[in-house]
């Protein structure tokens, strides 16, 4: 029977087919949705968002240790989080079957940088499949666990933003029962000492040869020989740039790579040697040409690559229009598209109406102080009119790069924001940081009780588990003050008498500060805040003051004019009120 997939929903319907009885992860888009589709399955596999993605990473570990099949879920920035098991468990290798799900976001549709994880795989020595579409999504993660078993290797399965959204038909199967869980004591087998990872280190060069005779003969790598027999141009495709390939270059032979790496060199060499001039056409970096430019025995006359084909942002048909262009010597007509993008409207992204973070960030705005920002929703802060955010760099950064900041010397006050979280993904161990070395900053945590911007999934403080079940609700304020953070203090953003005063209080405070700022997400609550807002023309004198908070439900047609309130937007959070000097805003 087939049904209608995204790429993310067949790698959480491969996982059921192919016996996985324990999966973990860290939401982040664009993988976020593989971890909610698994645990549609709760009752055949044990699914938990954990804290970090090194956390989740090493839980996965362990239950591949018992010989049970297991999958880690994670966006390209969080396999930087999990890096360190990541690069050790190649060493101990898989006893079940272990994927690690890698999520790339080519054009950095919602990422901080657009690295291609790739290179992590070739640094660990692990392979690498990356499937096309959401049949092969499914089909990657079946053969993924027999080849992590076959070679006791984990697998890197690795997609991309389009191949995560975009749906396809998907043939089901049914799943396959694997044995129960059992781990054999050998302490020696499974412990990274010196002596020990010694050998092993041999035993993974061995096992990636063997690997690489894997690949070249893997139904996921494929050569495509034109139907009409020109052999003047070959194109290697890996990923999703297959089906852009198919369509830009429908009558040019191919070699499509599923499984990139270890590179399949005899698959290689067939292709290239049939060929005169080879095109590499891959997302991102360039992976797969410089390992074929330097692989010995090649007679085509040229091979192009990164030198033609973008290495910033994702891959379309468009662009490759454009790189045809430049192999042929021609100018085409780019097929039409049903829309022109360019006319339409700038959509910058802001805060929701009645978002609890505009609380902290309206008042932050007015002082003169240093701001470090995190990565969640509220990194929004630092968008005008709010422009209350100085810098952005990984989770947890808010905290330890203010701490930096501070300690060099900075003669303003120093203010780390992060999210509720963030701040147990990372953000406990910088506060630790913070403490242990005596800095003097203002920590915010902005707590909305849920994880937000990646889709409203719980986390440690929410007190529900992703399977459901209701647990301890980890206590911020209490984890501050058992770091050895004595200024602990819980506040309501709306409250902006209260929040002023006390951001006040600690920013001028000689001592480590932790405001605990919390109101629940609008969007997951689904509950008006108050009455709808209405502005008094009369006594509004158009100074703008309301529109410095970048409210969306508070709209004007101009400089000089009465601002308006959506009623269908406004929560009646009552930020507006608070704010407006002359009470020209009041209840409807």
């Amino acid at each position: 029977m087939k049904k209608l997939y995204s790429g993310n929903e067949a790698i959480a319907r491969g996982a059921y087919e192919a016996g996985v009885k324990v999966a973990s992860g860290y939401p982040g888009t664009p993988s976020t949705e593989i971890l909610e589709n698994i645990v549609k399955y709760k009752d055949d596999i044990y699914c938990e968002w954990a804290p970090n993605e090194k956390v989740a990473f090493e839980g996965a570990v362990g239950a591949s240790l018992t010989h049970v099949r297991t999958i880690c879920t994670q966006k390209l920035v969080g396999l930087n989080v999990a890096a360190d098991p990541f690069m050790s468990f190649t060493y101990m290798g898989a006893e079940g079957g272990f994927i690690c799900v890698v999520a790339d976001d080519p054009g950095m549709h919602s990422s901080q940088n657009e690295q291609d994880s790739r290179h992590y795989a070739r640094f660990a020595k692990i392979p690498v499949l990356e499937p096309t579409n959401s049949q092969e999504c499914k089909d990657c993660v079946l053969y993924g666990m027999e080849l992590s078993e076959k070679y006791r290797t984990p697998v890197m399965l690795r997609t991309t933003t389009r191949v995560a959204h975009s749906r396809g038909l998907v043939e089901e199967g049914e799943r396959i029962e694997t044995g129960a869980p059992h781990f054999d004591k050998i302490p020696m087998k499974y412990s990274l000492l010196p002596v020990r990872a010694r050998q092993l280190h041999i035993d993974v060069e061995k096992r990636l040869v063997d690997l690489m005779k894997e690949s070249s003969a893997s139904p996921f790598n494929r050569i495509e020989w034109a139907e009409n027999g020109d052999r003047k141009l070959g194109i290697i495709a890996c990923g999703i740039a297959y089906e852009y390939v198919k369509e830009v270059w429908p009558e040019t032979s191919v070699l499509k790579l599923g499984f990139s790496f270890p590179f399949p060199d005899d698959l290689l060499r067939e292709f290239a040697n049939g060929v005169e001039e080879v095109l590499v056409v891959e997302e991102l970096d360039s992976f797969v040409e410089e390992h074929l430019r330097g692989l010995d025995g090649l007679t085509c006359k040229k091979i192009y690559g990164k030198d033609i084909v973008p290495v910033c942002g994702e891959l379309f048909t468009e662009n490759l229009w454009k790189v045809r262009q430049k192999l042929d010597g021609t100018v085409q007509e780019l097929p039409s598209r049903d829309v022109d993008v360019k006319s339409l409207p700038a959509r910058p992204p802001v805060l929701c109406a009645g978002c609890p973070h505009r609380g902290i960030f309206f008042p932050l705005s007015k002082m003169d102080v240093v701001i470090t920002g995190d990565i969640g929703c509220y990194t929004l802060g630092m968008l005008p009119p709010l422009n209350a955010m100085d810098t952005v760099l990984c989770m947890g950064g808010g905290i330890s790069v203010a701490h930096g900041i501070a300690k060099a010397g900075e003669k303003k006050p120093v203010v780390g924001i992060v999210g509720d979280s963030t701040f147990f993904h990372s953000g406990m161990t910088s506060l630790s940081n913070i403490i242990y070395n005596n800095s003097n900053v203002t920590i915010i945590v902005l707590d909305n009780r849920i994880t937000a911007m990646t889709g409203h999934q719980d986390n440690p403080g929410t007190g529900v588990t992703l399977m459901g079940e209701q647990t301890v609700a980890a206590d911020i304020e209490s984890i501050g003050r058992a770091l050895g953070m004595k200024n602990v203090v819980t506040l309501d953003p709306f409250d902006q008498k209260t929040v002023v005063e006390t951001l006040k209080m600690a920013t001028q405070s000689p001592e480590p500060w932790l405001i605990i700022s919390r109101s629940p997400c609008l969007l997951k609550t689904r509950k008006p805040q108050g009455t709808v807002r209405v502005i008094d023309p009369d006594k509004c004198k158009k100074c703008g003051s309301c529109l410095k908070l970048g409210c969306p439900a508070i709209e004007s047609t101009g400089k000089g004019t009465v601002p308006s309130v959506n009623p269908n937007l406004c929560s009646g959070c009552s930020l507006c009120d608070q704010t407006c000097k002359f009470n020209a805003i009041r209840n409807s």
